[in-house]
């Protein structure tokens, strides 16, 4: 756990609020519980309050609270910070002119963070964090892996010497650290998503500029490594080489990029970090990284390890050892040469494209809470998808846009039905041209209808996969 007594004993204010009791910011009540503050929470749910108040902590009582008494108002990242209206709780501190902050900012304030690399993006982010903590630790050196993903930002234990600390950063994060700036940043990509958290796509690329873009880091200027294969990342990449505030590092799957790493036109990893580019290596090596979505996160991982000066021939050797993610396009089973693959964590349309590229003869379980994007763009795929499977609040929408491209499909309701509906189907077509097939959950949706998050769902089919019959 993080020391965070430093800082607060360095504050003129000790009373602290913490909003938003999920895993961060219980996180946080833990680590404040340890100094001399004054540790205040809140919560929309008040059923969320009883473990926090059992920490030796007071209830926020808004009527009452002077909300200039704090040091910081502490916020979950969920809690709408600016659209499509700023929470009263936000409203409240910058009535007092109290600073609003996540936990990941807090974790910088206190110090011994270790070498920091944060990565952003719409989508592929979880991967990458994975990919490159898991390449620093295989070569043989510390590092610790947070934010986004697996423990709270303030649980870690950053060991002494050099050691990197990983982050996934959410554009909801990243809202909430006024000065924290990785030592080295990536961006994957950006798409249309979480447009009604930031007011526009533009807005919502505004902010994932922050990361790359703004500011020193701790270690002085710092690097920004950009994959700049879509609109939005080359515009942000033209920016950050013109300032000259970081070091601006390119990488792309479609184009040479000098300076950074891409990939050639027979698929290898070709370097041009340094001065004389260097072949590194055949993507199509890395099995459980296939497709276009995650050869942009190997070349982000890759520019990476590079920066902090592992070898080429190390970093890709380690890559190989990788075992993937669950949710991510993860192969849970092949069951007479049909593969059952579990792609829960695409909440949008522009994710499970990504899986649907990269699959044919596809069985598609796709549904749950729509995105604002619904299903746009996907029609491309429809030859290689056999038949649909819709599920959720999503499926007479979606049936809609089947009919529209001519898509076969069966409304199922819940993931169970769908599962056993394509499970039959899949096993009985499995001798048609274009391979055995893939039974694919890529629900482009939310899971909220039906699940209380993606991993829930996706843990679900992984266990109904299991009891399949062959």
């Amino acid at each position: 756990m993080v020391n965070l007594k430093p800082y607060i004993d360095s504050l003129t204010k000790k009373k602290t609020l913490v909003y938003g009791l999920g895993k961060s910011g219980l996180s946080a009540v833990k680590a404040l519980s340890k100094t001399d503050a004054v540790i205040v929470v809140g919560d929309d749910n008040p059923e969320k309050l009883q473990p926090a108040s059992a920490k030796k902590t007071r209830i926020l009582d808004e009527e009452r609270q002077d909300f200039s008494e704090f040091a910081f108002v502490l916020l979950a990242p969920g809690i709408p910070l600016s659209h499509p209206e700023p929470h009263r709780i936000v409203k409240a501190a910058r009535g007092a002119g109290t600073e609003v902050i996540g936990d990941i900012e807090l974790f910088y304030r206190a110090g011994k963070t270790g070498k920091t690399i944060g990565v952003t993006g719409t989508n592929g982010k979880s991967t990458t964090v994975s990919l490159i903590h898991h390449v620093i630790k295989t070569c043989g050196k510390k590092t610790v892996l947070g934010g986004n993903i697996g423990l709270p930002v303030l649980d870690l234990k950053v060991s002494g010497g050099e050691c990197y600390t990983v982050l996934e950063m959410s554009s909801y994060q990243i809202d909430l650290c006024p000065t924290f700036r990785p030592d080295i940043s990536v961006l994957i990509n950006i798409t249309a998503d979480h447009i009604d958290r930031h007011g526009g796509v533009e807005a919502y690329a505004s902010v994932k500029q922050k990361l790359v873009d703004e500011g020193q880091s701790g270690y002085g200027g710092g690097s920004a490594v950009i994959c700049v294969d879509d609109e939005y990342t080359r515009r942000i990449f033209e920016a950050v080489s013109e300032n000259g505030l970081r070091k601006a590092v390119p990488v792309s799957v479609l184009r040479k990029v000098e300076g950074g790493a891409y990939l050639d036109d027979e698929g290898m990893i070709v370097d041009a970090i340094s001065e004389t580019p260097v072949t590194v290596g055949d993507i199509d090596e890395l099995k459980t990284l296939r497709g276009d979505h995650n050869h942009q996160n190997v070349l982000c991982s890759y520019a990476v390890a590079r920066i902090i000066g592992l070898p080429p021939e190390d970093i890709f050797e380690a890559m190989k050892s990788f075992e993937g993610l669950q949710h991510r396009q993860f192969l849970v089973r092949t069951i007479n040469g049909v593969s059952y693959v579990n792609d829960s964590k695409a909440t949008n349309a522009e994710a499970a494209a990504m899986a649907l590229n990269s699959h044919n003869n596809i069985y598609w379980i796709v549904g749950g809470r729509k995105k604002e994007t619904g299903l746009s763009g996907l029609e491309i795929f429809a030859e290689r998808i056999r038949h649909a499977f819709l599920i959720g609040e999503a499926a007479p929408e979606f049936a809609v846009w089947m009919d529209k491209f001519g898509i076969s499909y069966t409304d199922c309701e819940t993931m169970s039905k769908a599962l056993e509906a394509a499970h039959a189907m899949a096993q009985e077509n499995r001798g048609q041209p274009g391979g055995a097939g893939v039974v694919l959950l890529s629900p482009a949706c939310a899971s909220y209808d039906q699940f209380t998050s993606f991993e829930d769902r996706g843990e679900k089919f992984i266990r109904r996969v299991g009891k399949l019959k062959e």
